[in-house]
């Protein structure tokens, strides 16, 4: 019987480690990036094309290489940043693995052109497959400019399986603006079929952030600065009352390498504990630096999920650091009194101001116990028997017939029509809640779900039809957006204008609002746009044809996220009715419910004793 072990080619095990490497285009970007950072650049232009499946072209400044070393580069564990094993526990620089550069030629049509500072000529290296098809000498400029064309070209399941070039192109973004934000004082453009998304000049952390993010970032953001023997936390954190319901803007950096560390979120949660709603989700933007000796960050081939010797320390360290920057900057929990019958506290007089003796006022001959005295003008309240008081139900609600299935989650046509027919007035609760009494006892509606579940069925409704107007605003809106929003919103402008927006680009990331559908009844139509963002940033689009019913829900839920205000009665009845003309009035369209009732047997236990 013959051998059956052999080993794989060298082309198949680059396409191999390609696959943990490079998964996407955007991890092309990231690994050539940071090789450009290990360079020493000072200036990294990207461009990109089709969204990373066409052309990928990373240009830096850097210390570029001798024609060996070009060559070298491509073959699999070669990088000269470790020497030996104890050099992986001193690591500061980023791409270590010596995986990058093969894997990549592995899967797609590479081109590199590199020089030295001292050489006169440079080194181009064309390879495709593994395959080299050129190398020789050539005048080009100091540094390393690498094009990757084709992207997974030789396996079209993997390419099969990219997203729409939107998507792919938000992630890029984001991979970049990982990179971007722990340096800099490295120039960064970024150009995707050759128009600039990024230009971030070099300066100081607060001015590449608002370079990402908008101006606006600065006004909500509080530094952050602790020094210990563990680590040192620098940064920045968020006020509570720009926290947002979606995450979004939330990093954390350790020795300039971007991390995800669910443990050390949690301690920052913490430390907004009582600050703000539980469902919200401050930004943050913190940056750590410890010994690299304690920290291992070889864990998985992308380098984000980094272990930590002490975890409990700088766990502690942290969640102390952001507190103290909230405790420094006044930031404490608000207590909400009514203002409604509050005293008035007058400012004192003016020094030599005569201050007048205070007046009371009596009614004369008033006995609470006496029925009933109500003197003219008098703002004594009367008092009346209990059978006075009552109002007379059975002639105001008649004998009416319920149909009890429609709180069991099914919903006819006749039933559903049935409910608001009575005429029963409605009862609000700190803006927030409708209480209507009902026969089996009392019927609690939430006043935002349920206008949540009639926006999303009309906007199902109109997305499912053809093209609607859009009804133009008095005077149009603009808004900033950075650049991984701005190719969500392109992505969905189609279905927007559907629904009656009219949304367009007004320049570099920012666009302009000019008409909001009829049916959107806010006052802010950008409001609305950034919400319905933020509901789908951490949202992955799977299927085009759930988009729809996803910017239907998505739009719905930011259309009714402030619609707590007092209604009047005839607010609220309108508001009943529409409920339960909807087409399944329990549930929001992701399963919340939105009404209950509590039986009157419920209400006999509390007055049972």
């Amino acid at each position: 019987m013959s051998d059956i072990i052999q080993l794989l080619p060298d082309s198949v095990a680059n396409q191999i480690a390609a696959g943990e490497v490079i998964q996407r285009p955007a991890s092309v970007v990231k690994e050539l990036v940071e090789n450009s950072l290990d360079a020493g650049a000072g200036e990294i232009i990207i461009h990109i094309k089709d969204a990373g499946k066409t052309l990928i072209q990373i240009t830096d400044n850097g210390s570029g290489m001798s024609p060996s070393d070009a060559r070298l580069s491509f073959e699999r564990h070669a990088t000269s940043k470790i020497r030996q094993a104890n050099d992986l526990f001193a690591i500061r620089t980023m791409g270590f693995r010596g995986e990058a550069l093969a894997s990549v030629a592995a899967i797609a049509d590479v081109e590199m052109r590199t020089r030295r500072y001292e050489d006169e000529t440079g080194t181009y290296l064309h390879i495709i497959a593994t395959n080299v098809i050129t190398q020789e000498m050539v005048a080009c400029q100091r540094g390393t400019t690498i094009q990757v064309k084709n992207l997974f070209f030789n396996v079209p399941a993997r390419r099969k399986f990219l997203k729409s070039e939107a998507y792919e192109l938000k992630n890029i973004i984001s991979e970049v603006q990982r990179v971007a934000i722990p340096n800099p004082e490295i120039a960064f453009q970024l150009f995707h079929n050759n128009i600039l998304l990024l230009d971030l000049p070099a300066g100081n952390h607060m001015k590449r952030l608002v370079g990402i993010f908008g101006k606006n970032i600065s006004q909500c953001l509080v530094p952050v600065n602790s020094s210990t023997s563990v680590v040192n936390v620098t940064g920045f954190t968020g006020l509570p009352r720009f926290a947002r319901k979606t995450m979004g803007e939330q990093f954390f950096f350790v020795n300039r390498r971007y991390m995800r560390h669910p443990w050390f979120h949690k301690a920052i949660m913490q430390a907004y504990e009582k600050l703000m709603p539980a469902d919200s989700f401050p930004s943050y933007f913190l940056f750590l630096e410890t010994d690299p000796g304690q920290i291992d960050i070889n864990v998985h081939p992308t380098k984000t999920e980094i272990k930590f010797e002490d975890e409990n320390a700088i766990w502690q360290i942290i969640h102390a650091a952001v507190r103290e920057t909230l405790g420094k900057n006044s930031i404490v929990p608000s207590i909400d009194f009514d203002q409604s019958g509050s005293i008035d506290i007058p400012l004192p007089p003016r020094q030599g101001a005569v201050v007048p003796e205070p007046s009371i006022s009596l009614i004369p001959g008033y006995n609470p116990f006496q029925t009933p005295f109500r003197p003219e003008n008098s703002q004594v309240p009367t008092f009346r028997r209990d059978h006075e008081n009552l109002p007379n139900w059975d002639k105001l609600y008649g004998d009416r017939k319920e149909d009890a299935s429609l709180f069991r989650g099914t919903t006819t046509p006749e039933s559903a029509g049935t409910v608001p027919a009575y005429g029963r007035k409605a009862l609000q609760i700190k803006q927030k809640y409708l209480i209507l009494p009902v026969k089996s006892g009392m019927m609690v509606v939430d006043q935002r779900r349920a206008r949540e579940r009639i926006l999303y069925e009309r906007f199902l409704d109109i997305l499912k039809t053809e093209h609607v107007a859009s009804q133009q605003i008095l005077f149009p809106q603009t808004f900033e957006l950075h650049g991984a929003d701005s190719e969500l919103l392109k992505e969905l402008l189609p279905d927007l204008t559907s629904l009656g927006f009219d949304i367009r680009e007004f320049g570099k990331d920012t666009w302009i609002i000019n008409g909001v559908p009829g049916v959107l009844e806010d006052n802010s139509p950008v409001t609305v746009v950034e919400k319905l963002l933020e509901e789908f940033k951490n949202s992955p689009i799977n299927a085009r044809t759930r988009l729809k019913e996803q910017t239907a829900a998505s739009l719905a839920r930011a259309s009714a996220m402030n619609f707590q205000e007092e209604l009047s009665q005839e607010e609220m009845q309108q508001l009943i009715d529409q409920l339960f003309a909807c087409a399944s009035p329990n549930f929001t369209s992701d399963g919340r419910t939105i009404l209950t009732i509590m039986p009157l047997e419920e209400l006999d236990k509390y007055f049972s004793r």
